[in-house]
Parts: C-alpha cells; structure tokens; sequence
C-alpha cells in the first residue's frame, strides 16, 4: 500500500502499530484473570476456568493444554506444581479459549446494532524528533461500524488478519490515513 511506513522510527519517532493497539484495548476489555500465573490463586483460577466444563476442557486441549486429567486434578489439588512450559501452555490456552469465549459478546457490543463505536486515535510520540522534520499529526476520531473481521482476527490471535482488517478500516479517515499506521495508544469503550 502506497501509505505504508517502510522505515518508521529513523527520525526518533515512537509508537505501535494501530492493530496492535487495538489488541491491547480488545485484551483490556476481555477481562483476564489479573492476578499472575504464577501465584497460586492466578493458576487455580486458569485452571478452573479452563476445566469447569466438557466444552472449556476440549477448548483448552485445541488451545494447546494436552496434559492428563490426572495431571490438572493434581494441580488443583496442589499435590504437583506444573513445570515453566506447563505454565507456558496454561497462560496460553487460557488467553485462547478467553478471547473466544468473549468474542461474541464484543462483537455485539461494538457493532451496537449498526450504530458501531467511537474510536480514539492518539498520534505517536514525537518527542525525540528533531524540530524540522516533526510533522503535524493532529488526535483523531472515528465511528467504526463493523468490528466483524477485526474482532474475529484478534480472537484467531491471527496479527496479519487483524493488520489488514486495521487498516480497511482506518483508509476512512481519509487521504492521510498513513499518518495514523503508527499511534501511542487506540482508545474505545464497549
């Protein structure tokens, strides 16, 4: 695409791309278990989640978490601890089944029936660039209606799917789109 950036940060610039922005903000809103893996209560919790029913266990086996069922009891028990890979796999399929578990009810919350949500686009951080080469990048706004293939993209934790649904959308904003490749932060709400 003509607008991309093939060498950004050479004058000093910082930021993220918008896609992963919009990642960080959808994982926000998912609402993951905050306390870390590996305290106890965070890994009992990862683990209730992941097998409190037959559809979370044959999720969490498709995520990645082939261990025994013997193996978790001994884990909720606390007989056995689950080795660093072991709590690897747990966090992963944990943030897997998550994501698709919650997708659908994001989805519905930022479609908003047709209405879609406001989206904050704050431009990067050019602090460390020197005055004559700074551009103006001004904060932006937008109403984005179809979360469709973003949201589905993010729960497939499939980066280059969401990349390209990112930017189909962002080429609204029109004929300066490129500037908003790179942002501090996404900001929406659902």
């Amino acid at each position: 695409m003509p607008e991309r950036n093939l060498d950004f940060g050479h004058f000093g610039a910082r930021g993220i791309k918008g896609h992963e922005a919009v990642a960080r903000q959808l994982d926000a809103l998912a609402g993951y278990i905050a306390t870390p893996i590996t305290a106890q209560r965070g890994l009992l919790a990862r683990l209730h989640y992941l097998t409190r029913t037959d559809h979370a266990r044959t999720a969490a086996r498709t995520a990645g978490l082939t261990v025994t069922d013997r193996t978790v009891r001994a884990w909720l028990a606390g007989t056995r601890s689950p080795s660093r890979q072991n709590l690897e796999r747990i966090e992963q399929a944990y943030r897997t089944v998550r994501r698709e578990n919650v997708a659908r009810y994001l989805l519905a919350r930022l479609n908003r029936g047709g209405q879609g949500t406001r989206v904050e686009f704050h431009p990067l951080n050019q602090s460390g660039v020197s005055q004559p080469h700074q551009r103006v990048v001004a904060f932006r706004t937008m109403n984005i209606r179809r979360w469709d293939r973003i949201v589905a993209a993010w729960a497939a934790a499939d980066d280059q799917a969401l990349d390209d649904a990112w930017i189909d959308k962002v080429v609204d904003l029109g004929s300066q789109w490129g500037q908003y490749e790179y942002v501090t932060t996404i900001g929406f709400a659902a």
